[in-house]
């Protein structure tokens, strides 16, 4: 067999006996890697290590895959101008989110003999998400429609971190004006207690001079 060794080096083509007693002397597993290779490569490895580290990367890949989410948005080819700023938004704030956006152009009746309409308003959508999205399935037709995928230009982790970040300031924000209305409060309060202490009448020995012996 070919044999492998555990920094990746290749040993050469040893007898199993020979690759087996090297797995021993090094405390490592002689594990096959391609059986229908000729001849068959093994490698010298920790094998518990192996299984753990690729469990750790089948999670992480799950996770990711988890975390990506499609969202659709449909229009119609002449959509008017206020429609289009409205869903443009909603694109924009899916991306902004991490999530991908398909986006898909309806056609009626004569529309779908004029795909040249949902190509270039999918265009300008795209041209439009640009610093927040990018093309990452061409438009294309689908039956009546034209559909076309955006992805978002940052990860759904590091949009997630700049939401919390964002909700972080606002609350900062809203304490500090509460804080200040808080101080305010306050010295009204205390302006209106001193206003409304009695003053203190001046009798007959307030009038008078106090170096003079009586």
């Amino acid at each position: 067999m070919r044999l492998v060794g555990p920094a990746g080096e290749q040993v050469g083509i040893v007898r199993i006996d020979d690759a087996l007693r090297l797995a021993r002397e090094a405390d490592l597993d002689l594990v096959e890697v391609a059986p229908m290779a000729r001849p068959p490569v093994a490698k010298l490895m920790d094998y518990g290590k192996f299984k753990y580290e690729a469990a750790q990367k089948a999670r992480e890949s799950r996770r990711n895959q988890t975390n990506t989410i499609i969202k659709e948005m449909k229009l119609r080819p002449k959509i008017d101008s206020h429609d289009y700023e409205t869903k443009k938004g909603h694109v924009v704030r899916f991306l902004k989110a991490g999530d991908k956006v398909k986006i898909t152009i309806m056609f009626r009746g004569r529309e779908q003999s004029r795909p040249e309409l949902g190509f270039n308003l999918l265009k300008k959508l795209a041209d439009d998400v640009a610093e927040d999205g990018f093309i990452e399935s061409a438009p294309k037709q689908d039956g009546r429609n034209m559909l076309m995928v955006l992805s978002p230009t940052r990860k759904k982790t590091e949009a997630k971190v700049e939401v919390e970040a964002a909700k972080a300031a606002r609350a900062a924000q809203r304490e500090a004006s509460l804080e200040a209305e808080r101080q305010q409060e306050a010295e009204l309060r205390a302006a209106a207690a001193a206003a409304a202490q009695p003053k203190k009448k001046r009798g007959p020995a307030d009038n008078m001079d106090p170096d003079i012996d009586l």
